[in-house]
């Protein structure tokens, strides 16, 4: 069975609609009026090796923000609709990974007890005309709604493109182990029996 979530949000700033299948492939489906946040999620996509359809717009004539973090939360919404109860889950995953000049870690823990560490230094206020708070805002949205707990720790770097792609290659790669099914967890990867 795949595991799957679908989220569809509307209101006077956005209006997103996306579906993410865990168990996939790696293929991307992306709409979105923010073309640099279009490109870090098909990076996403591909490392983690999920399926994502998406289409965003939204008021990207006042600025990114908007869109950006409400697609934050809805993908957060998918993925924690699409993990269900987490049987046979591992729960955890993380990934170190180079990008150029950048290092970046990340990890990760399905725990449903929301949390974003960051530890990150993006030299740039602006990649092309993306403003680079924005990531910020879009990871910990992703991480309240998923109700993970995240952990981004930039160890060096000075190229702001290849720092955040880093981050969204790595989180890819981070959630494909969390979320893998290992057939030796029996029930939900907790000695509590939940994960709640």
């Amino acid at each position: 069975m795949t595991r799957s979530g679908s989220v569809t949000r509307k209101t006077r700033e956005t209006e997103i609609d996306l579906k993410l299948e865990v168990d996939g492939e790696g293929e991307a489906d992306l709409n979105v009026q923010v073309p640099f946040l279009s490109h870090m999620l098909e990076l996403f996509t591909k490392h983690g090796l999920f399926n994502m359809t998406l289409t965003g717009k939204g008021d990207v004539e006042v600025d990114d923000h908007h869109l950006t973090e409400d697609i934050g939360i809805c993908l957060g919404q998918a993925l924690h609709q699409a993990i269900g109860d987490k049987y046979g889950m591992k729960r955890y995953g993380s990934m170190m990974l180079p990008m150029d000049e950048a290092l970046v870690t990340v990890a990760v823990d399905m725990s449903d007890r929301p949390h974003l560490e960051w530890h990150a230094d993006i030299p740039s206020q602006k990649i092309g005309t993306f403003d680079t708070e924005n990531v910020h805002e879009f990871f910990w949205k992703l991480a309240l709604e998923a109700r993970m707990n995240l952990h981004i720790i930039v160890h060096h770097g000075h190229n702001s493109h290849h720092i955040v792609e880093a981050m969204f290659k790595a989180l890819g790669r981070a959630l494909d182990e969390a979320t893998r099914v290992d057939p030796r967890v029996k029930g939900v990867p907790s000695t509590k029996g939940s994960l709640s």
